[in-house]
């Protein structure tokens, strides 16, 4: 079959553009952005082709797009005229998740992660295709297993079919797609869950305790009433260590080069998993030691005694730990946060969060909230200049005034947004990179 992704670029398009083609598709894209995204790696490694202009398009082509692009945008009013069939996003996704026993990783923080720590222990000891939105997927029609980030926006993931479902967390997001808030959300996960024949769900999260799933149930945690716990745990800056009590009983000791206690959740659900499917815990516990992480999650680079991190995290809570794990890797530096705040309805939902969130850095910047799918003028008096006036001595970045990150010495520079923090971040590291070199 011939696919046409609309969106190419963005990370949930991206990966199905690559499983797509995996599973002996003709795919080719289109994007607005000619800029280099991370998540165009797979799709030149597959030489998927990715268009800019109208082109000529076959009639027998199937049209999916992202939900970033607007209804009217003029690519997608073009293939409706060209009377091309065209399948939702998530419909296509979900059809994909039918040939296989499919694990869906859900949450509304760490599931790109689980996704890829899930998979990255069982291909390596069982096999498995995988789709996850860093722009990472690969898919063979032989493999039993499929391990996938099941997206809660605009309730995608309700088109899957999941046999085995992890939640990880759940908390107020994407405000827009749920006018019923946290209820809402909370009824949207136990739909997906009671889709599978096994809920493996983090115990220690109160909204997800609130949820009666109607299958069986294996919660994790650092609280005692679950029935996979994280005990002994130590934080140091060459990552965490933790004993793994599983049923009462010892599991074994487990050591991991993530930073963090999120990242201790997320090898619990991973271990839950691995263990069902009969993985020994040596080979659980030699994969977690060879896993490098998520791209865009935690991302280093060093330039002398600076520290850039690069990170999704978009949300309050993802802030929060993605800066604990810097101070706990880098307990000597200082910790600078730059935040692009992503769409005017969530920052005006978690407002106080936020603010509580940077306020953990020694020193905040503030870029103006970006937003692809929501218009300002929508939204009176929602602006970053609010949490930049909550936060002492916080500051106002632009890539226009990026070269005032550069007095920072000795620092861990964190830029994080789910946005296109990129070009701001780009323009600091190549001033970084001549400050240095006149220097030295």
């Amino acid at each position: 079959m011939k696919y046409y992704c609309i969106g190419i670029k963005g990370s949930g398009m991206s990966t199905l553009a690559n499983i797509l083609h995996d599973l002996g598709n003709e795919v080719t894209g289109y994007d607005d952005s000619r800029h280099y995204k991370f998540t165009e790696e797979g799709l030149n490694k597959r030489n998927i082709k990715i268009f800019y202009e109208p082109h000529e398009i076959d009639e027998s082509t199937i049209v999916t797009y992202s939900k970033a692009f607007s209804i009217d945008h003029p690519e997608i009013k073009r293939v409706k005229e060209l009377g091309l069939k065209i399948m939702d996003y998530n419909q296509v996704v979900g059809e994909v998740t039918k040939m296989f026993e499919t694990v869906g990783v859900c949450g509304t923080h760490g599931k790109t992660t689980t996704s890829l720590l899930i998979s990255h222990i069982i291909k390596n000891v069982l096999g498995c295709s995988y789709f996850v939105g860093d722009g990472t997927g690969h898919a063979d029609k032989n493999d039993k297993i499929f391990v996938i980030e099941s997206d809660e926006y605009n309730k995608h993931f309700l088109a899957y079919y999941p046999h085995i479902a992890v939640i990880t967390n759940i908390e107020l997001d994407h405000t827009e797609c749920y006018p019923g808030g946290i209820e809402e959300i909370k009824e949207t996960f136990k739909i997906f869950g009671n889709k599978s024949e096994l809920v493996v769900a983090c115990g220690d999260d109160n909204n997800i305790r609130d949820i009666k799933f109607d299958k069986e149930t294996i919660y994790y945690g650092f609280n005692e009433n679950n029935n996979v716990i994280a005990k002994n745990v130590k934080l140091t800056d060459t990552g965490s260590s933790f004993d793994v009590i599983m049923n009462n009983e010892l599991y074994g000791h487990f050591e991991i080069p993530l930073f963090g206690r999120h990242m201790i959740l997320n090898a619990l659900s991973a271990i839950i998993v691995c263990n069902h499917y009969g993985i020994d815990k040596e080979d659980i516990l030699k994969y977690m030691k060879t896993f490098q992480g998520a791209k865009r999650r935690f991302k280093e680079r060093i330039y002398d005694d600076i520290v850039v991190i690069d990170d999704y995290a978009h949300h309050p809570t993802e802030i929060k730990v993605t800066l604990e794990a810097a101070r706990q890797k880098y307990p000597n530096k200082k910790i600078i946060a730059i935040h692009l705040p992503n769409t005017y309805s969530r920052t005006e939902a978690l407002m106080d969060d936020f603010i509580d969130a940077l306020k953990i850095a020694d020193k905040t910047f503030v870029m103006d909230i970006y937003s692809d799918r929501e218009r300002e003028e929508d939204y009176p008096g929602v602006s970053s200049d609010t949490i930049i006036e909550a936060i002492p001595n916080a500051e106002k970045v632009s890539v226009e005034t990026v070269d005032k990150l550069l007095k920072y010495k000795n620092a861990v520079m964190c830029f994080m947004s789910c946005g296109n923090i990129y070009i701001i971040l780009e323009k600091y590291e190549n001033l970084l990179k001549e400050q240095l070199k006149v220097t030295n």
